[in-house]
């Protein structure tokens, strides 16, 4: 008989898998509307605690794996670039958190296993703050599953939180310029080409490939 405790421990990951499934759709089917949110984000331009419900948005949603990153076309459209990515890379950091700590309080005795692994010690010897940053950078890439699996497997905060902050701040950046200039929606889809997603995707591909290198000279010395 299986005990309730590994059928408790099944639940919970379901629970994360599901989680994650329902964040990533949202973000690859736009759910969350962006000329929507752009529309009732003007209507409290004049606001000065719109800065603050952003952030608290992004926490709340990035938490339960949802498109918090949605959040961008109201943080880009009503601020200036270096304003806009301050406030998501604040949102967004203390969103992965909360879905760090979410995530591994829910698979608390899964991860005790999976840390005993072999597995596990093999991608512990690997860089886990480039392996993050590469992955907060790259264009399109779910941060629902950045958070929980950084959760899952205990990535040390040291280099979990630097990491994102770096990511989304260089990746923000980029993103904010072009949607603060664009006068709307239509026009800013026109402007989303390889010149904006370019430099993130460049970034990401040389930490990676150097993430490649490293793991065979580490291997080659083994």
């Amino acid at each position: 008989m299986e005990s309730p405790i590994l059928h408790r421990n099944l639940y919970r990951l379901l629970i994360l898998l599901l989680l994650v499934a329902a964040g990533v759709t949202m973000q690859a089917f736009d759910l969350l509307d962006p000329q929507e949110l752009i529309r009732i984000g003007r209507g409290f331009a004049d606001q000065w605690w719109l800065f603050l419900v952003i952030i608290l948005l992004q926490v709340l949603l990035f938490t339960f794996a949802l498109a918090g990153s949605q959040l961008l076309w109201v943080a880009a459209t009503l601020y200036p670039p270096g304003t806009a990515t301050l406030i998501l890379t604040v949102g967004t950091t203390l969103g992965a958190l909360t879905a760090y700590l979410f995530s591994a309080r829910l698979t608390q005795e899964w991860s005790d296993k999976v840390q005993n692994s072999h597995i596990y010690r093999l991608l512990e010897k690997q860089d886990q703050f480039f392996t993050v940053l590469a992955m907060r950078i790259m264009p399109g890439f779910p941060h629902a599953l950045i958070n929980y699996s950084a959760g899952m497997l205990r990535i040390k905060w040291l280099l979990f939180i630097p990491a994102t902050i770096i990511g989304i701040s260089i990746k923000t950046y980029f993103y904010a310029g072009v949607i603060y200039t664009a006068t709307s929606y239509s026009a800013l889809g026109e402007l989303l080409d390889i010149s904006v997603y370019g430099p993130p995707l460049l970034i990401s591909a040389i930490v990676i490939t150097g993430l490649f290198i490293k793991y065979y000279l580490d291997k080659s010395r083994s």
